[in-house]
């Protein structure tokens, strides 16, 4: 009775023929999107390369989530190519553990780097010949002043830097010297290797930055054959032009280090070279996401572990029950800009709602339990009732019998309900009963009327009490369906149901910005957290303990129906009106079940927020339009899907359409029929996102005149790598225009991608014999040279060539 958990998007593969699009959700256009579009449309690229290079010095949060998510997706929209990258260049505190965390977690949110896997510390050797070249070029020297002194030399806003007694030591001497570092002749501290740039630079970080030092720390792969590491502005540069990556994406804080980023490449004459370009960084309320600090809440055990439900890890959200597909939504919902934001974090809980809405059966859990006597329903008698899973939804049912449920799943009726037993004893919730009611309780009173969820009305006659007053039994009686009722309540069987301990998990703080104005202290000579990459030796502050929630975890034991003991282990259920669950798959056992909580059904912390603030809460109803609200700013919001558009997007993305995509097509009806016209099959995740994203505008106006059953065609050539995304979306928008189908325009002006290898291998040549003082130097090992070759090859084929092609007959020729 549960969905899938993986992703079911695709990824480009390692030599380049990629996927245009996934059926997951995408990257929405922005300032990087268009710089990419641009590159490829002049040229300047054959391919776009990205790269997401994560520190494995902890586990992967929710804040490298969206910076995953832009790197890899945006590689798969342009039919690019994606690297996955260790950048464990830092001994202290990397480990294997956290690599292998690293890799799991990303494969778990569905990502394939097929083969595009990269450690910064294979290319140790290749760092440290780069930075001889540096020293051979007057570019970097060897200083030995301390690090205070040194901090001191680089001045300040107003006053430029002062140079090292040590800045002009010869070549000789620094080459020396910075060998005998290498051999460790020398202790931790005595020397660092230096940029030669310029110290009166406004930009403080081109006053000859730290480029090496020495650190006596093993390291988790390579062992003791290093005793001086790289520093992030030197590794990472030359590691993205070692890689190909084309577009190196990195969060605001490196806007600044660009410009050594950009010194390297121009000094080391890498060509074609990458770019770096910043986006804001996305916080997310109530909780933190440095490391240093989650490394605290394990080590000070506050939480039980990295994958601790309450932590914003990935693995932890995975124990929390959590699927990639919510996660995935999140990180493209929060958008690409060029400034810092915290996102509220009710956009990451309402995805996660979302999700789990359409996929969790409904079943009864009673959570704090108290005992229920029906008086008038024999000993040893059991009624059985068959409840649906999904009670408010429509289940269709098809021609072969089998109705469809809103997973996507079509299964046999009888699939789609479960038997629930009712005996003579129940359970109900402890709050839905009480002997001294507020005005307006609508639950079980003593003389009071309840229906009970899918059985009848009950009402409560006798109660038992223990010496503190505390309820222990309710004396009831079954009434008929004539009776009246104030209200619903859930139950189970106190003789079938299931024992289980539940675990009631909550925001790990109680405030929105646990970390105030507390930000942590960074040592000299070290960069902020970059995805992963910190100071091991800077302090953390502790301030942020003092907000944490004492309420984050609440554990009560209690009954679920019987119904979940024949569900596979990995089903989420949706409690009836207790919330989202699933069996936690660490501590859970068959003789001892234990749920957690993933989310509430409703964000209960709206109205605590609003009544700390002293505000009156919103109201549950919206005003009637007569009082319109005052304020004009904010978006009109879509009305909620009916119940039969729900269960469309459910068969929609059944066929692996990504949500938005469905949810537009079920609610537009213009757009809908178009899709279905076009009977598009496996391709339907591409044609529905060419409907939604492309055409839209000229089908809701009348003005397109492309056929719906023409774009499977057109599909077709593109999944099979014969066109380019490019091509594509230029033939699409000929098409809507000319009416013309849009296959034929590719068939009439040879738009395929040339895969003739013989015709790739004739362009190669006549590239290779245009430039025999390149081919020369690639195979004197300047090796960065092989972009310059791919970007020849294909200006020469009119961009037509097929880069896996070229990519591998290039490798094989520049070999000689």
């Amino acid at each position: 009775m549960t969905a899938p958990d993986s992703p079911s998007h695709t990824a480009p593969s390692s030599t380049g023929g990629g996927t245009e699009t996934s059926p997951g959700p995408r990257v929405a256009p922005n300032f990087i999107t268009e710089i990419v579009e641009r590159d490829l449309s002049s040229g300047k690229y054959p391919q776009v390369v990205t790269r997401f290079p994560p520190e494995p010095n902890g586990y992967l949060h929710l804040g490298h989530t969206f910076a995953s998510f832009l790197d890899f997706q945006t590689a798969v929209q342009y039919r690019g190519r994606y690297h996955l990258r260790l950048d464990d260049t830092n001994p202290e505190g990397e480990s294997m553990e956290f690599a292998q965390g690293i890799q799991d977690d990303l494969a778990w949110l569905g990502w394939d780097w097929d083969g595009n896997l990269f450690y910064a510390s294979d290319n140790f050797e290749r760092y440290y010949e780069y930075a001889e070249r540096l020293i051979e070029l007057g570019k970097a020297y060897v200083d030995s002043v301390s690090g205070e002194e040194m901090a001191r030399l680089r001045g300040d806003a107003t006053t430029p830097g002062t140079p090292s007694p040590y800045r002009d030591r010869s070549v000789e001497e620094n080459l020396d010297l910075f060998r005998r570092m290498r051999a460790g002749e020398f202790g931790d501290g005595a020397h660092v290797l230096r940029a030669k740039i310029d110290l009166a630079s406004p930009n403080m970080k081109l006053r000859d930055p730290v480029l090496y030092r020495i650190l006596r720390a093993a390291h988790y792969r390579a062992g003791d054959q290093w005793c001086i590491y790289p520093m992030y502005d030197f590794q990472h540069p030359l590691q993205d032009a070692l890689e190909g990556v084309t577009h190196s994406m990195c969060s605001l804080e490196f806007v600044d280090n660009r410009a050594i980023y950009d010194w390297l490449m121009e000094t080391l004459n890498f060509t074609p070279r990458p770019h770096q370009y910043e986006f804001g960084r996305r916080s997310l309320e109530y909780t933190v996401v440095s490391k240093r600090k989650l490394r605290k809440l394990v080590k000070e055990g506050v939480v039980s572990g990295w994958d601790d439900p309450r932590m914003p890890t990935l693995r932890a959200q995975r124990r929390l029950g959590v699927t990639p597909e919510a996660i995935l939504a999140f990180a493209a919902q929060i958008g690409v800009s060029r400034t810092n934001r915290t996102v509220d974090i009710s956009v990451y809980e309402n995805a996660v709602r979302n999700d789990l809405n359409w996929r969790a059966p409904r079943v009864m859990a009673v959570l704090d339990p108290v005992r229920v006597v029906i008086g008038n329903l024999p000993a040893g008698e059991t009624r059985t009732f068959s409840l649906p899973y999904w009670p408010h939804d429509v289940i269709r049912e098809s021609p072969d019998g089998l109705v469809a449920l809103p997973t996507g799943e079509r299964v046999p009726p009888e699939q789609a309900v479960r038997d629930v037993p009712l005996t003579r004893e129940l359970y109900i919730e402890r709050e839905d009963f009480s002997l001294d009611p507020p005005r307006g309780y609508k639950r079980l009173t003593r003389g009071g009327n309840v229906r009970l969820r899918g059985v009848g009305i009950l009402r409560a006659d006798e109660v038992e009490t223990d010496e503190a007053g505390n309820v222990t039994t309710i004396h009831a009686t079954l009434l008929g369906e004539d009776a009246k009722a104030a209200g619903v309540i859930h139950w189970v069987s106190a003789e079938s149901a299931l024992p289980a301990e539940f675990r009631l998990y909550d925001r790990l703080f109680r405030v929105p910005n646990p970390e105030g104005d507390n930000p942590d202290d960074i040592a000299p000579d070290f960069d902020p957290e970059r995805m992963g990459h910190e100071n091991e030796a800077a302090p953390v502050d502790t301030g942020f303990l003092r907000y944490l929630n004492p309420h984050s975890l609440r554990v009560t034991h209690g009954f679920v129906e019987p119904s979940v003991a024949s569900d596979p282990a990995g089903t989420r259920y949706q409690f009836e009106r207790q919330g989202y669950f699933w069996r936690d798959p660490k501590d859970s056992r068959e003789d001892a079940l234990v749920f957690g909580r993933i989310i509430t059904l409703k964000d209960t912390w709206a109205k605590e927020t609003q009544k700390a603030e002293g505000r009156e809460p919103r109201a549950e109803k919206p005003k009637p339009r007569a009082e319109a609200p005052q304020a004009t700013s904010h978006k009109p919001q879509a009305a909620p899907l009916t119940p039969e558009q729900e269960a469309e997007v459910a068969r929609l993305t059944a066929q692996g359409i990504a949500e938005g995509d469905a949810r537009t097509l079920a609610r537009d009806e213009v757009l809908g029929a178009f899709f279905a016209g076009a009977r598009a099959g496996e391709h339907a995740a591409q044609v529905a996102a060419w409907t939604v994203n492309d055409l839209a505008p000229g089908l809701r106006s009348g003005v397109s005149r492309v056929s719906a059953a023409d774009l499977p065609a057109l599909a077709a050539l593109l999944a099979g790598g014969q066109i380019s995304t490019r091509i594509a979306r230029d033939v699409l928008a000929r098409a809507a225009e000319s009416g013309e189908a849009p296959a034929a325009i590719v068939e009439r002006e040879g738009l395929r991608v040339v895969t003739d290898t013989g015709a790739i291998e004739a362009a190669i040549r006549e590239v290779m014999a245009a430039n025999p003082d390149k081919v020369e130097a690639y195979r004197g090992g300047k090796t960065g040279l092989l972009g310059f070759f791919t970007g020849q090859v294909m200006r020469a084929t009119g961009g037509k060539a097929d880069p896996k092609v070229v990519a591998e007959r290039l490798g094989v020729a520049l070999k000689g």
